[in-house]
């Protein structure tokens, strides 16, 4: 399997089948297993096997495929697939650090993620903001016995790209561990690992799912930090990923390269096409040229990803009357959907910032995150014409 392309693993990895050879991946939908014997029992709780489960908050058959083929395409020793992806944050960061430790984030993050790391800072945590474009603050702010590294490797929602390989290597050099959320990489553009990356995360309700219908994350890592620091914090704790959701996130790994390839292609499309629009203030896409760093994404990632942000001529009130002119782009938080899902993120998903901090952040009133989807492409340029139009 090492062999084989990513495309391969992305359909055949981890997959495991029954006595009844089924084609397509089983859902092993049950929250418990039957011993033989209570010696056989007692032993499995000293040390399951690859293919023995106890307790499906520990482990399940089809939880494991995915956990396995998401291992596989990320290049990691091992994974562990939790209920949601900021479960699988707040696993990764948790799990890791105790009162009285430093960390060192990225500033431009998910609002969860920000609230995650106020959380550890609560209970003794020390937590350190820098600008994640910027490798002289990385550097500035570790320092020996820094714990752990954390960023998005593209920002949510203002596209700042971090240079992975220069982080990491900071990292590394005080022994910290480089924690990354990498959903707007996806699986598909990610070389996050081979970039130095120690434990990469996903929301797999974004990209991976592709349909807007279950939640999911997902944990990689080596096989010693999954099973010695995660594994026991996640199974304690209750963040197990269900067996059906499991088994969709498997099915959205199918077809994942080639969705997200062509998302990524009407992303750029629009980009370029809205570039020079009187309406907007600027246009924020990592595959633009005029991206501060273009050339630092195509190395990273080898394309812009599958997300554009623009900010509205005019503040909330313009992008407002843009969103609800819109016909085929829904208005919704999600992103990474088969359907192109526009949101305002100092309404939303970064509504409880403070507005110095949503300033800081370029999270401006006008500002909106487009995810595109799989509709034609010239309908979705269409669509944001016309409502563009309308501003």
């Amino acid at each position: 399997m090492s062999d084989w392309k990513t495309r391969t693993k992305l359909i055949h990895a981890g997959a495991r089948r029954s006595q009844y050879g089924e084609m397509s991946e089983a859902i092993f939908l049950t929250q418990g297993f039957v011993y033989d014997s209570a010696g056989q029992a007692e032993a499995r709780f000293i040390e399951a096997g690859p293919d023995e489960f106890i307790y499906a908050r520990y482990g399940n058959p089809t939880v494991r495929m995915f956990e396995e083929r998401m291992a596989a395409i990320e290049g990691t020793e091992d994974a562990f697939a939790t209920a949601s992806g900021m479960a699988a944050v707040n696993g990764a960061l948790t799990a890791l650090l105790r009162a009285g430790d430093h960390v060192v984030s990225a500033r431009a993050l998910f609002g969860s993620c920000l609230y995650v790391l106020e959380i550890l800072a609560r209970f003794g945590v020390e937590v350190t903001f820098v600008d994640g474009t910027d490798e002289g603050q990385w550097r500035a702010a570790v320092r020996p016995g820094t714990k752990a590294l954390f960023l998005e490797t593209v920002s949510n929602p203002t596209l700042e790209v971090v240079d992975i390989a220069a982080v990491a290597a900071i990292g590394h050099d005080v022994g910290a561990t480089v924690i990354v959320d990498n959903v707007f990489a996806t699986p598909t553009f990610s070389k996050a690992v081979a970039l130095g990356a120690d434990v990469v995360v996903y929301s797999a309700t974004k990209h991976i799912d592709g349909s807007g219908r279950c939640l999911g994350g997902v944990v990689c890592g080596s096989r010693a930090f999954v099973r010695k620091v995660l594994e026991p914090y996640l199974k304690h704790t209750g963040a197990a990923l269900s067996p059906f959701n499991a088994w969709v996130m498997l099915k959205g790994l199918e077809t994942l390269d080639l969705r997200v390839r062509q998302q990524a292609a009407t992303a750029l499309a629009v980009a370029r096409a809205l570039e020079d629009h009187p309406k907007l203030a600027r246009v924020i896409y990592p595959g633009l040229p005029a991206h501060p760093r273009h050339g630092l994404a195509m190395a990273q990632m080898g394309s812009g990803g599958t997300v554009v942000t623009f900010e509205v001529a005019g503040g909330q009130a313009a992008a407002f009357r843009l969103l609800d002119a819109l016909r085929i782009v829904k208005i919704s938080n999600n992103l990474g959907d088969a359907k192109s899902i526009i949101t305002h993120p100092a309404t939303t998903t970064h509504q409880r910032l403070p507005a110095e901090q949503k300033a800081a952040l370029g999270i401006t009133p006008g500002l909106v995150r487009l995810s595109l989807g799989l509709e034609d492409e010239a309908d979705i340029l269409a669509d944001l014409r016309q409502a563009l139009d309308r501003v």
